[in-house]
């Protein structure tokens, strides 16, 4: 059997630091990015304990999102309120189930999933990552699908705007509308300060304990 292959050169092991905003390589030391100015860290500072403060943060906010109405109706003096649940549950006794899951995927599964998958990526690092590509691969599909966590609340702003008929019918947003769109917001800002560059140095790590 050859020799064992050494791992890979790193970028801060080759004294480099990479810009986040436009990838260039400068020396490390560098303050400013001199393509961008961006400020340049070979590792974002305190990134896990802003991604555990971030996660929370969307954690408190999203209880309420699910107890609290999202959509409050006026039907000729009368109100009726839905959370996110009953809203799906209604709208499959209407019939109309491929939008209950629309709803539910977006507004149920997707901030549980995101939850889970930075929550399991902190955990990881803290740990020593085994397989840092499969953890890669997860962490961008989060950025990926954070831009449609929103929809829950899109569509009630879109509702609210249309369905004003005056006392036959009027549709409000709910407090839990608010709740939810800071959850949302909490949790990006929780996958945006996680720093991806952590999995490999815990991978090499922990391959060299």
């Amino acid at each position: 059997m050859g020799p064992a292959r050494s791992a890979p050169l790193t970028a801060r092991e080759a004294g480099l630091v990479a810009c986040p905003g436009c990838a260039l390589l400068s020396p490390q030391g560098t303050a400013d990015c001199p393509r961008c100015a961006a400020r340049l860290h070979s590792r974002r500072p305190n990134s896990l304990q802003r991604v555990w403060a971030w996660w929370f943060a969307g954690i408190i906010a999203y209880i309420p999102a699910n107890i609290y109405p999202m959509l409050s109706t006026y039907t000729l003096g009368r109100r009726s309120d839905d959370t996110i649940i009953s809203g799906v549950i209604e709208l499959i006794a209407l019939g109309s189930w491929s939008i209950a899951f629309i709803v539910f995927f977006a507004s149920v599964c997707i901030p549980l999933m995101k939850f889970a998958v930075i929550g399991w990526l902190v955990f990881s690092v803290q740990r020593g990552v085994r397989d840092p590509k499969s953890s890669m691969h997860l962490y961008e599909i989060v950025e990926f699908i954070g831009r449609w966590s929103m929809i829950d609340v899109f569509v009630v702003a879109i509702l609210s705007a249309l369905v004003q008929l005056g006392f036959a019918a009027q549709i409000a947003p709910g407090p839990a509308a608010a709740c939810f769109a800071l959850s949302v917001a909490f949790t990006m800002l929780s996958a945006q300060a996680f720093d991806p560059r952590l999995l490999w140095d815990a991978a090499r790590t922990d391959g060299n304990e």
